[in-house]
């Protein structure tokens, strides 16, 4: 392990971390103040200088930062060291024309590998694992993270990046692959593909760590059953490091935040008011460690709970519960917000071993209304079945979505591997309302 590790945060009392978080948000509000003009003109325009942030408890004192102040400033606008001493860049996919990018000193990469490898240990991996990391490489910070907490750690690396399926089961095959890291979408892939190909008995694996993309409770159980391990979930944004901005442990009760780097709020996300413990709102990060792009106050849109909940693991950083959605990736339909991980929590609840976990959701406008269309892929046994057990399993999630949401869902029953398979982030939702 590298010396920025300290795995004795993970356990220290909640005063220490709040005595280390003070010190490093107030550094770090000194750091960004002289180094980002583009911040200091939103902290003038509130009113507050760096004298004013005395502590965590002064942190609602600062304005936000969204993901349209990063495309604004793209890209050099939130840059808070010189080019020179960057020697890495990560970068999401634009949507707008304009990408997010974030930069990285070699102290910020090495300290993002750490976060990561806390992830690896707490799902039991240790230099006797082999590691393979199935999340894309490149700008994308999957594979690069977990990628480097492995090295960390010091379990056998395999950077396999995404896709090639089959390349994929022959190394975890052959080199007795213990650890898997991808999204919880392919991991569903590879656990289908391994069940065809009859290689669940050549499967080593005993732990998985899967993010980047919303995932039921219920697909953890399933994936669990299917591939024989233990599904841990890990946390992260492009926009803070990446993945390891917090991690699950075997509790499996929600993911710790590394908070000897970041500092994690709850707000109402109308309001922008800062949240009790236990509230359910948007999650807010600061980063406090970050030295090239250090993002005070940064909106996640996601939606969760945090919670200071004696764990069993013995750590004592504070949990984030698992998003129950996006504030900016909710749909509304009809006037009934809706979230795709409420779709997915009643497929898997209702429809059982009748179906696989592909669908898509599609929203359309139809004389004025919403028209709500839910594709879901049977399984080979249902689709041998007879016709009447195939609108029985349409009716009951029908029937279950609508006393869930108060909607009307037009549930269409597909045949086996007609629904695209995802090798990286699912494509769940297509809303033709705003073609």
């Amino acid at each position: 392990m590298s010396k920025y590790y300290q795995p004795e945060i993970e356990t220290a009392s909640p005063e220490e971390i709040r005595k280390l978080q003070d010190e490093r948000l107030v550094k770090q509000v000194k750091h960004v103040w002289d180094n980002v003009p583009y911040y200091r003109k939103k902290m003038e325009e509130k009113g507050v200088t760096p004298d004013d942030i005395k502590g965590v408890d002064d942190l609602k004192k600062l304005p936000f930062l969204t993901k349209a102040d990063l495309r604004e400033a793209y890209p050099y606008g939130l840059l808070a060291k010189p080019l020179e001493d960057c020697v890495r860049i990560q970068s999401t996919s634009g949507t707008t024309g304009k990408r997010v990018v974030a930069f990285y000193t070699q102290h910020d990469v090495d300290l993002w590998e750490d976060c990561c490898a806390r992830a690896i240990v707490a799902a039991g991996g240790t230099k006797e694992d082999v590691c393979q990391v199935s999340y894309g490489y490149g700008l994308f910070t999957g594979g690069p993270g977990l990628n480097g907490g492995s090295h960390k750690v010091g379990c056998l690396t395999l950077p396999m990046s995404s896709g090639n399926t089959e390349r994929q089961l022959q190394f975890m095959t052959d080199l007795e692959a213990t650890i898997i890291c991808c999204t919880p979408s392919y991991a569903a892939y590879l656990a289908e593909s391994i069940h065809e190909q009859g290689l669940r008995d050549k499967i080593k694996l005993k732990a998985g760590i899967f993010g980047a993309e919303a995932w039921s409770e219920n697909m953890r159980r399933d994936v669990e059953q299917k591939l024989g391990i233990k599904a841990y979930d890990i946390y992260g944004l492009t926009e803070i490091s990446g993945p390891g901005v917090s991690f699950e442990c075997e509790e499996q009760t929600g993911m710790h935040v590394n908070e000897d780097h970041f500092i994690a709020e709850i707000i109402d996300p109308e309001t922008g008011e800062v949240l009790p413990e236990g509230e359910k709102g948007e999650l807010v990060f600061t980063s406090i460690t970050k030295e090239a792009f250090p993002l005070l106050r940064y909106r996640t849109r996601d939606i969760c709970v945090l919670s200071r909940k004696k764990c069993s693991c013995g750590r004592t950083l504070v949990k984030m519960a698992k998003p129950m959605g996006r504030s900016d990736d909710m749909l509304i339909i009809r006037g009934v917000n809706v979230f795709p991980s409420q779709i997915e929590e009643v497929l898997i609840e209702v429809g059982g071993k009748d179906i696989t976990p592909n669908y898509l959701i599609t929203i359309d406008r139809v004389n004025n209304t919403d028209t709500f269309d839910l594709d879901v892929e049977m399984s080979e046994e249902m689709f041998s079945d007879d016709i009447k057990s195939v609108s029985k399993v349409e009716k009951d999630i029908k029937d279950k979505l609508r006393s869930m949401l108060g909607l009307g869902v037009n549930v269409h029953l597909v045949n086996p591997k007609t629904i695209t398979r995802s090798e990286g982030k699912a494509k769940r939702v297509i809303d033709k309302r705003d073609i």
